[in-house]
């Protein structure tokens, strides 16, 4: 059997199970989104607000042959997968030396980690930078220097995540000793890299509820110092591939702990300069960190850890593997864990097949977190929503959406007054939120109390003029909306 036929097989061997799931978390959000689901709508997947035009317009694409079948949106991560795992393979060969880009290629294609970026829609955008960051790497082995900077322009098209990989090929520049002549090239890649960052940075302090920079409630240097306890979560799950998790419940960490982290990083990327230099896998090493900065440095995020954002700098930590695996004296070991691997990227592809698995799993994993709890109370009848509910307001009392989603469900069991009282709680908790406005209005529509029901209402809508739920509120009194929606 030719190689890529085995590796193509074991991908989809392993992974086919993701065409069976269903959509999961902000997957939904995408279904709401005129720009992917008018017929017209893929003009605007590239206007200015949209970060990621190309990785919107395959959205688009997907809406418009499936609508809200999830199959083909799956279908679409998982071709991406499986181009950037034969990339690897066919590209590294000029790299690595030996059998080192096989193993790197298996290596990458088949890690349990791997597994949120293909079963999750929405993270398709580091699957497609991927794609064109191997791309530009496969141009520029080959001297086709611009031809590879317009394809790490794609690349940044697609998400930004990928800003730093020009510093991963000025580290392969220094570690191959290659020619001059790329310094405007890589200039040219810096630049695009800069103006995607600042844009990126001015979109999100810019949109409501983007959930990054100062918007995500984590200052840059409690974001900088936990990042060194989950890079070692990262290592930690690639060496011991369990304990995977869409929550992994990591905490702010400013202390010893987190200092502790960071200088095991340093001592690790010294140690593999040093020891394995010959092997080339402190570069390597070194590259990894280099592409996995942009989420694990300094601009903060809402979510502290999340296994996907390892999928690029996979790229660099399995050909350290590789390097490392290739002059083994036991052959049939390898094979043997790479099906060790595949096995339990396929169990944790069945996780993902139904919405209450993954959230279970989830609150499993960290069970001192509030969203597998408001994510399963959605999924559950009213009376055990409210159970869970509960617990997470326990867990935190000062949560504006453990508020909202309890005001949610009083509502549904007609319990206007105490959903007032919580809807309330989530305004006072979150006073800039347009949602919780909303849902106070609601409560208070359904107590009569329509006056301040519509101030709610129009509140809502001042701090976000597109919030559907606010107009059609607003709608449903008689009172016309005046507010213009501008996306």
């Amino acid at each position: 059997m030719r190689p890529w036929i085995l590796l193509a097989a074991s991908v989809l061997a392993v992974f086919w199970g993701v065409l069976a799931a269903p959509f999961h978390y902000d997957d939904y959000a995408l279904l709401l989104d005129q720009a992917i689901t008018s017929p017209s709508g893929w003009l605007e997947c590239f206007r200015w607000e949209q970060s990621r035009p190309l990785v919107w317009f395959t959205f688009w694409a997907n809406y418009q042959l499936s609508g809200a079948s999830p199959m083909s949106w799956h279908a679409v991560n998982l071709a991406l997968h499986l181009l950037n795992a034969l990339l690897i393979w066919t590209s590294f060969q000029a790299l690595l030396p030996g059998r080192a880009s096989w193993f790197a290629a298996f290596f990458f294609a088949l890690h349990p980690i791997q597994t949120e970026a293909v079963a999750y829609i929405y993270a398709r955008g580091i699957l497609l930078a991927t794609l064109f960051c191997l791309l530009a790497l496969r141009l520029w082995i080959a001297g086709r220097r611009w031809p590879a900077v317009a394809s790490f322009a794609l690349a940044l098209l697609s998400k930004e995540e990928c800003a730093a990989f020009p510093v991963f090929l000025l580290l392969l520049h220094f570690s191959t000793n290659r020619e001059r002549g790329e310094r405007a090239p890589i200039v040219a890649m810096f630049a695009l890299s800069l103006a995607a960052v600042g844009r990126v940075a001015w979109l999100a302090a810019t949109i409501p509820g983007s959930g990054a920079g100062a918007q995500s409630g984590v200052g840059m240097a409690e974001y900088f110092l936990t990042q060194g306890v989950a890079l070692w979560r990262y290592l930690r799950l690639l060496v011991i591939p369990t304990g995977f998790s869409f929550e992994p419940g990591l905490k702010i960490e400013t202390g010893g702990l987190a200092f502790m982290a960071w200088a095991g990083i340093v001592a690790l990327a010294v140690i593999s300069l040093r020891y394995f230099r010959d092997a080339g896998v402190g570069f390597w090493f070194l590259g990894a960190l280099a592409l996995i900065a942009p989420t694990s440095s300094i601009f903060p995020a809402m979510d502290l850890a999340a296994d996907r954002r390892v999928y690029l700098p996979m790229v660099a930590l399995a050909s350290a593997t590789g390097l490392l695996l290739r002059r083994t004296d036991f052959p049939r070991l390898l094979w043997a864990g790479a099906v060790v691997l595949g096995m339990l990227s396929y169990a944790r592809v069945d996780v993902w097949r139904s919405q209450e698995g993954l959230w279970e799993d989830a609150m499993r994993a960290a069970p001192e977190t509030v969203r597998p709890r408001i994510q399963l109370s959605r999924l559950r009848p009213p009376l055990e929503a409210l159970s869970l509910l509960e617990e997470a307001k326990k867990i935190a009392p000062n949560d504006a959406a453990v508020a909202s989603e309890l005001g949610r469900v009083f509502m549904q069991i007609q319990r206007p007054g105490d959903a007032l009282n919580e809807s309330g709680r989530a305004v006072a908790i979150e006073p800039g939120s347009a949602m919780a406005h909303n849902n106070r209005g609601v409560a208070l529509q359904a107590l009569g109390i329509h006056g301040h029901a519509e101030r709610d209402f129009r509140r809502a809508l001042a701090l976000d003029p597109c919030l559907a739920p606010a107009r059609e509120n607003l709608e449903k009194l008689g009172l016309r909306v005046d507010t213009p929606c501008r996306r």
